[in-house]
């Protein structure tokens, strides 16, 4: 590839990884249409593999959808911590070739394999070999694009899906991300690309190449940044060992709700569940956000600061729900049909100091207590009193 002094950025993604290992595991499905996500009435296709994606099927798609593209295709219940085991397999071959991994999700992830070339050869060879130990380990197909940052590299391995191995050198841009249609951009989203295309801009070297008045209305401020991008500029360092950003729990109901004490009662058992999460990865958290999806599909976030940060159950439901009963007051009698609890402004909760100044108070002997019984009995061993739903009343006469 090019001079040895380039960076060398491998981005790696599995190709329909949860549908392939569900495949994997039960030759029966082979050739058959396979979706994997949740079976409900509000179920949403988590992974699809390549058979059913000819009928127009993706993931984040309803189920209901997916299923009136493809009646005959088959359903699977998602298994996470099956999936999340295989993922790290993968990851460990990731680890053999460098330390500089940045995991996206459970399958994806980019790799600065720069200073590796010298111990294992270039670039497209530490690509080759990474694809056939995947599938030598695990039985999976794996992308991988190759180029000599992020942004080209998590291009290039989506452009021969399923099984590819894209190169793109820097010798060769931004000529070769020219002639690519302006929805290969990753982050564009798609309003946003279809605004785009309505001011006549379809590939990447007209957006490259527009003026400003035409960009301008577009993007704003980010105009350059967008010029950029569409020439496959982009010096983003590999991150490895990406800290946590935000922990979140969410609920999609299968029937909205409109009852306030139901919606409190959600809300409370999505707290609960988040700062459990923060505890166990020992964190602190000094923000709450709270996340309503309507009936209508229009989703709405409100947020909270929260002094001195914290991971207590109580004191991030409290600021949860008061963030849910302004909403509220804001949109009375709305019914719901996702809710969610989420922290962010993460730091390191193992200094308990009480006396230090914005020293992160101790976890509560009830949240102690609580995260204890789960370790032992599981989720579903107790539940707070302040998240279950009052029983109903019953009739007088």
């Amino acid at each position: 590839m090019g001079a040895a002094h380039e960076r060398a950025i491998l981005h790696v993604d599995m190709d329909a990884f949860y549908a392939s290992i569900e495949e994997r595991d039960d030759p029966a499905l082979r050739g058959r249409p396979v979706i994997v996500g949740g079976t409900g009435a509000r179920g949403v296709v988590a992974a699809a593999n390549y058979v059913v994606r000819s009928y127009g099927v993706h993931s984040a798609m309803p189920m209901s959808r997916a299923l009136a593209l493809c009646p005959q295709a088959v359903c699977i219940h998602p298994r996470m911590g099956h999936y999340k085991d295989v993922s790290r397999e993968v990851f460990a071959v990731f680890a053999e070739v460098t330390p500089l991994v940045e995991g996206l999700s459970l399958d994806e992830a980019f790799l600065d394999v720069t200073a590796s070339r010298a111990l294992h050869g270039d670039e497209i060879t530490i690509a080759r070999w990474i694809k056939s130990t995947i599938r030598a380990r695990t039985q999976l197909a794996a992308s991988v694009g190759v180029a000599p940052n992020k942004l080209v590299a998590k291009i290039a391995s989506d452009l021969e899906k399923p099984d590819g191995l894209t190169v793109i050198p820097a010798a060769a841009l931004p000529g070769r991300l020219d002639e690519l249609s302006i929805r290969r951009l990753p982050g564009l989203g798609r309003k946003k690309g279809d605004a785009v295309e309505r001011a006549g801009l379809r590939t990447l070297g007209e957006l490259r190449r527009a003026p400003d008045s035409v960009l301008r209305p577009l993007f704003g401020r980010d105009t350059q940044r967008m010029r950029d991008r569409a020439a496959g500029i982009d010096d983003r360092p590999v991150v490895a060992d990406r800290e946590d950003l935000s922990i979140s729990a969410e609920e999609t109901f299968d029937t909205d709700i409109a009852d306030a004490t139901r919606l409190e009662a959600e809300l409370l058992a999505l707290a609960d569940r988040t700062s459990a999460r923060l505890r166990a990865k020992q964190l602190a958290a000094g923000c709450v956000a709270v996340k309503v999806r309507r009936a209508d599909f229009s989703t709405f976030t409100r947020q909270q600061q929260l002094e001195p940060a914290t991971q207590d159950s109580r004191v991030i439901g409290r600021a949860a729900s008061d963030l849910l009963h302004r909403w509220r007051a804001e949109y009375p009698g709305a019914r719901v049909r996702l809710l969610g609890v989420g922290v962010s402004q993460l730091a390191p909760a193992t200094q308990f100091d009480l006396f230090a100044a914005g020293a992160v108070p101790q976890p509560s002997l009830l949240d102690t207590t609580v995260d204890a019984i789960r370790e032992r009995f599981g989720a579903a061993g107790v539940r707070r009193a302040s998240a279950l739903q009052p029983a109903p009343r019953k009739p007088r006469g």
